[in-house]
């Protein structure tokens, strides 16, 4: 590691100031110590923020969901309100990473992850989101793991959060604090692809502070789930996984939100799917159909093509499983 400073902000506001000078916050640090151990990140302050309050977990007014930044995954998993009335966001932690480190990992820290790719943190090897136009060495290495969705010629790297994913099939504001105040942004636009600018992986001001996660009311009944395919059955990243819910009245589906990981440079919204859901009536047969768009865009690497049948195949099982067989 490098030499740095360590401050432990007592106050949101105590926190922004020391955010605007230049400090890195930290709360559970299981990724970014890792990646100063690493020396992928050399910060010369860090502002320690575990102590602050913003770990409220509560239903919203209207039947949404507002999970405080710094509330841990694993309460968050386990809160009664989150298992009722949102399963998926439960199902995705719980998926997420060993007990160990849902005791330690942050709801907002969960989201900020960086990329999980091995030139990222290989210092050695050429990264963009590392050394903007160094060149990405996934292009033409060995790419297994990376993105075939909302890649550009500067970074192919994956997004590594479950917990997104579900976010961002149900439509997520996040909730920020910075030295301008207060301001809310949906997480599609919070969470950016590479494009031009790797290096740009939030959209976040000097000194912001994410204090919460708001998921939006949706109608009543709702099914929702989480599934995720992986190499491995222990603590490992996704090769896809997907977020579904469905609001079925009827025997119509009126509301569908889905979303996938493990495929995308961002959690990856499926609009395609959700319309060719919305208006009809559950079966075997739709749940294909739908499924078969989940992949419209995607663009392969040399080791990743078996990411978009997978991609088709995980939709569509995940849909028969929340929607039902019939």
């Amino acid at each position: 590691m490098f030499p740095f400073t360590y401050t432990r902000a007592t106050s949101v506001h105590e926190a922004i100031e020391a955010g605007e000078r230049g400090g890195r916050y930290i709360a559970g640090g299981t990724t970014l110590v890792d990646l100063m151990r690493e020396t992928v990140e050399r910060p010369s302050a860090l502002v320690d923020i575990v102590g602050l309050p913003l770990s409220d977990v509560s239903a919203t007014p209207r039947g949404g969901l507002r999970i405080g930044a710094l509330a841990r995954m694993a309460d968050v998993a386990a809160d009664p309100v989150v298992r009722q009335t949102y399963p998926a966001v439960a199902q995705a932690l719980e998926l997420s990473a060993s007990a160990q480190l849902r005791n330690m990992a942050t709801i907002g820290g969960n989201v900020m992850q960086r990329p999980r790719c091995a030139y990222f943190r290989d210092v050695s090897a050429p990264c963009n989101r590392r050394e903007p136009g160094s060149g990405c060495s996934a292009l033409e290495g060995y790419n297994r793991t990376h993105a075939i969705l909302g890649t550009s010629e500067h970074c192919v790297a994956t997004h590594p959060s479950d917990l997104a994913v579900v976010l961002t099939a149900f439509e997520a504001t996040v909730h920020l604090v910075g030295p301008e105040g207060r301001r809310a942004t949906p997480i599609g636009h919070f969470l950016l692809p590479p494009g031009d600018t790797p290096d740009q992986e939030q959209d976040l001001r000097p000194g912001e502070l994410i204090v919460a996660l708001e998921i939006p009311p949706l109608p009543r009944p709702l099914r929702s789930g989480y599934l995720k395919v992986r190499d491995r059955e222990s603590y490992e990243f996704a090769l896809t996984s997907v977020a579904v819910a469905l609001h079925i009245r009827g025997g119509v589906i009126h509301t569908a939100k889905v979303a996938a990981g493990g495929v995308g440079t961002i959690p990856w919204k499926l609009p395609a799917v959700e319309q060719h859901l919305v208006g009809r009536r559950p079966s075997p047969d739709l749940w294909g159909q739908a499924a078969e768009r989940a992949a419209d865009g995607a663009r392969p690497l040399v080791h990743n093509g078996f990411k978009t049948e997978l991609l088709r195949r995980t939709v569509e099982r995940q849909l028969r499983i929340v929607g039902g067989r019939s």
